[in-house]
């Protein structure tokens, strides 16, 4: 493995009813079951923190690529959806939705900065070929 340049920890007790917290005291949150899945919703759940991270890697992405290529792109906003899927044998998978907004970019150019940034993007490296990732750019799905 090469080394890293920055590696967050942190710590989970009590799994997705539990208490999660990262090595440097900045995130600190009650883990609940979402009410969909018998829970109380009082809490975050893995699926809503995966879903801000994946946006905010994304969106970084769209922005660094964007700038190689002379595009301004880091008034991105991105909307991301997490589900939580049942399969066969009680078993789950995940399937990601990102809707992507690029205000100052026309629509054919967004397209193609969307779908590089899909192949840089450390977090759609991690899913693809695992899980269903669609991308909705400026209203129209990829």
């Amino acid at each position: 493995m090469s080394k890293a340049l920055y590696t967050a920890q942190a710590h989970v007790d009590g799994g997705r009813n539990g208490r999660g917290r990262t090595s440097d005291g900045r995130l600190d949150l009650d883990l609940r079951q979402p009410k969909e899945l018998g829970g109380d919703g009082e809490g975050s759940n893995p699926e809503q923190l995966f879903a801000i991270g994946y946006a905010a890697c994304f969106g970084t992405t769209l922005a660094l690529i964007g700038q190689r290529g002379g595009l301004t792109a880091d008034d991105a906003e991105i909307d991301s959806s997490v589900s939580l899927i049942p399969v066969d044998g009680g078993r789950f998978t995940l399937g990601v939705e990102l809707r992507i907004s690029l205000p100052s970019i026309a629509d054919a150019q967004a397209a193609e900065l969307a779908r590089t940034a899909h192949q840089v993007c450390p977090y759609s490296r991690a899913t693809r070929d695992n899980i269903d990732v669609a991308l909705v750019v400026n209203g129209t799905r990829l």
